[in-house]
C-alpha cells in the first residue's frame, strides 16, 4: 500500500541561503553611556576587577551594535534605581492612584445623582464615606515612612 500522507513532500524550489531577518541595530552615544554606567556600578560593587572593567570599557567605546554592548553587560545585574528615580516613580504611582480616586468620585456621584433624581429630592451624599476612607489611605501612604527611610538613609 502506497501512503503518500506519511511522507512530507520535498520543496520544488532549490534551497536559498538564509538572509538575516534584520540587520544589527547600531548604538548611540547615549546607549554607550548607559552601558558605561552599568560597568561603573559593577566596578563599585566589586563585581568586576579594575582590569576587566578597563577592557570592557574599551570594548563598550568601540561597540557598534546593540549586540556588542549587550554582551558586555549580560552577566551583570541591572543597576538599582537612585533615590531620586525611585521618588519620581513613587510620585507617579501615587498620582495615578488619585486619578483612580477621581474616577470613583465621578462614578459614585453619578449614581448618587441619578438616585436623587429618581426620588425627586436631595439625599445624604453617601459617597463621602468610601471616598473619605480611600483618600485617607492615599494620604497615609504619602506621609508614612518607607522601609528604608527609618534608618536615616539618604
Amino acid at each position: 500500500m502506497n501512503d503518500d500522507r506519511s511522507k512530507p513532500s520535498a520543496p520544488s524550489t532549490p534551497s536559498v541561503p538564509s538572509v538575516p531577518s534584520a540587520p544589527a541595530v547600531r548604538v548611540s552615544d547615549a546607549d554607550r553611556d548607559r552601558a558605561l554606567g552599568i560597568l561603573a556600578a559593577a566596578l563599585a560593587e566589586g563585581r568586576l576587577d579594575a582590569q576587566e572593567h578597563a577592557s570592557r570599557v574599551q570594548a563598550a567605546l568601540r561597540a557598534c551594535t546593540a549586540d556588542d554592548l549587550g554582551a558586555l553587560t549580560a552577566d551583570l545585574p541591572a543597576p538599582t534605581p537612585t533615590r531620586a528615580e525611585q521618588d519620581r516613580k513613587d510620585l507617579a504611582e501615587w498620582l495615578r492612584e488619585w486619578r483612580y480616586w477621581l474616577g470613583g468620585l465621578v462614578l459614585m456621584t453619578a449614581v448618587w445623582g441619578v438616585r436623587c433624581l429618581q426620588k425627586g429630592e436631595l439625599t445624604y451624599y453617601w459617597p463621602v464615606a468610601p471616598l473619605g476612607v480611600w483618600a485617607a489611605v492615599l494620604v497615609a501612604v504619602a506621609i508614612w515612612p518607607r522601609q528604608g527611610d527609618e534608618g536615616g538613609e539618604n
